[in-house]
């Protein structure tokens, strides 16, 4: 699963509001890589880009996501995997933002909201397409 959620360049095919990402640089250090990214997320007639930086670290099981530019006052996020079996894992997601706007987020706070309750659903779908049928079926 920590595959699957590094695989950023992938979000637009099945995460909810994602339209586009495109990396800006990507290092790597060790087992680390330091990834910055935008995204374009859009619902109806509302389009934003931001730009956040994604620290993927494999050995510790953690993605941690720092945000950059864009239309929020505050952005971040991580990822936490927890083995739990050959082919199984629980997978926290904690998530905190604030628009910069208020006018911004009394339009998009409502759908942001429900689309972060959605990630879950969207990353279970995804692994089912990647790894299979029993794929997805644990997590937080």
């Amino acid at each position: 699963m920590f595959d699957l959620v590094a695989d950023v360049e992938k979000y637009p095919q099945f995460l909810p509001l994602c339209e586009s990402l495109n990396i800006r640089s990507r290092r790597a250090k060790g087992d680390r890589t330091l990834l910055v990214a935008d995204m374009g997320v859009g619902y109806k007639a509302i389009r934003e880009h931001f730009t956040s930086q994604v620290l993927l670290n494999p050995d510790d099981l953690v993605i941690d996501v720092k945000y950059l530019d864009g239309p929020f006052k505050r952005l971040d996020n991580r990822w936490q995997f927890e083995a739990r079996g050959p082919s199984a894992c629980d997978v926290v997601f904690d998530i905190d933002y604030e628009f910069s706007s208020r006018v911004l987020g009394a339009l998009m706070g409502a759908m942001f909201d429900r689309a972060f309750r959605h990630f879950t659903s969207a990353f279970e779908g995804r692994a089912r397409v990647v790894y299979g049928d029993t794929a997805g079926q644990t997590g937080t």
